[in-house]
């Protein structure tokens, strides 16, 4: 097993020594810097190329997103991690439920905090964890996995496409070597890392962006941004709170006074905030609207 194993990382770009950091340990630390981030310069055209992919990605949670179905990240090491930052932070964000946007990790919760390596090595625990979460075929696994090969992650995705849910891989390396069938395959090839193998640098900024753009993108085509301001955030801290306020002050006109005012009115939601002052209607009118608007505050305001 150790040999397979062996074999299998030896052909992954992301495993491959980058010849442009080969004397690297000779380099003064100003020559260091550089070199990490001229590396760092070639993620974004790596994720840019990969955009036809993401957008089918986007299509296809928008569609499920809709139909009340689930997004699950599932990955280990760095990967899991990205996936669990990811989804913990649309609640606060976009106003979502926690279960819609979920992310697992292999080892569980201590694996976030303290490497726990081993976990990724045992392909049944991915679908264990999947059907532990309750995941159904009306949901949605993205698997991520850098090297494309992470047996935990491969028995994760295997589980959601044997009972017929929509599959999504991130990985980075080349789509010509995904051998794993899924629905959509997003693989930004970034190229060997400044230290070999360290895939937590290219690997783990360009999967950082990709997920980025599937839950931004995602959530701004369900109506949950005005503009480019996220309006169905949560006040769950005063951060949040006088955010709100300066969203509703700067897309109306309102004063700081007026603002806290039809809040607490709207029971702190930014979208029926707005609503009520654009359209010039009650909370119970505004509320009508944007649900009549499946949640578009233009087309709330615009009455259809």
């Amino acid at each position: 097993m150790s040999k397979q194993v062996f074999e299998e990382l030896k052909s992954l770009v992301t495993e491959a020594s980058n010849p442009h950091t080969a004397d690297i340990d000779t380099k003064s630390t100003r020559e260091i810097l550089e070199l990490i981030n001229a590396e760092d310069a070639k993620v974004p055209e790596a994720v840019r190329k990969e955009i036809p992919y993401i957008e089918q990605a986007v299509e296809l949670l928008v569609e499920r997103f809709k139909a009340g179905g689930r997004l699950f990240y599932i990955g280990a090491g760095t990967s899991g991690r990205l996936g669990v930052l990811d989804a913990s932070e649309c609640p606060p964000t976009y106003g979502t439920d926690p279960d819609m946007v979920q992310g697992i990790i292999a080892g569980g919760y201590e694996a976030l905090v303290r490497s726990q390596e081993g976990a990724e090595d045992i392909y049944e625990n991915g679908a264990r964890d999947l059907k532990e979460r309750g995941f159904t075929q009306n949901d949605v696994a993205c698997g991520i996995a850098a090297s494309r090969r992470t047996p935990y992650v491969v028995g994760a995705i295997d589980y959601a496409r044997s009972i017929g849910a929509k599959t999504i891989y991130v990985t980075c390396n080349p789509r010509s070597e995904m051998n794993i069938p899924v629905d959509v395959a997003i693989c930004p090839v970034v190229g060997p890392e400044v230290v070999m193998g360290s895939t937590r640098m290219k690997a783990g900024t360009a999967t950082k962006l990709v997920l980025n753009m599937l839950t931004t993108a995602s959530m701004i085509r369900l109506g949950k941004v005005y503009g480019n301001m996220m309006v169905d955030l949560q006040m769950t801290s005063k951060k949040l709170e006088e955010r709100s306020k300066r969203t509703v002050m700067m897309v109306t006109g309102v004063s700081y006074e007026e603002a806290e005012r039809v809040l607490e009115q709207a029971g702190g939601h930014v979208k029926t905030a707005l609503v009520m002052i654009l359209a010039g209607v009650s909370a119970e009118e505004a509320r009508d609207r944007l649900e009549k608007a499946d949640g578009f505050v233009r087309k709330a305001i615009e009455g259809f």
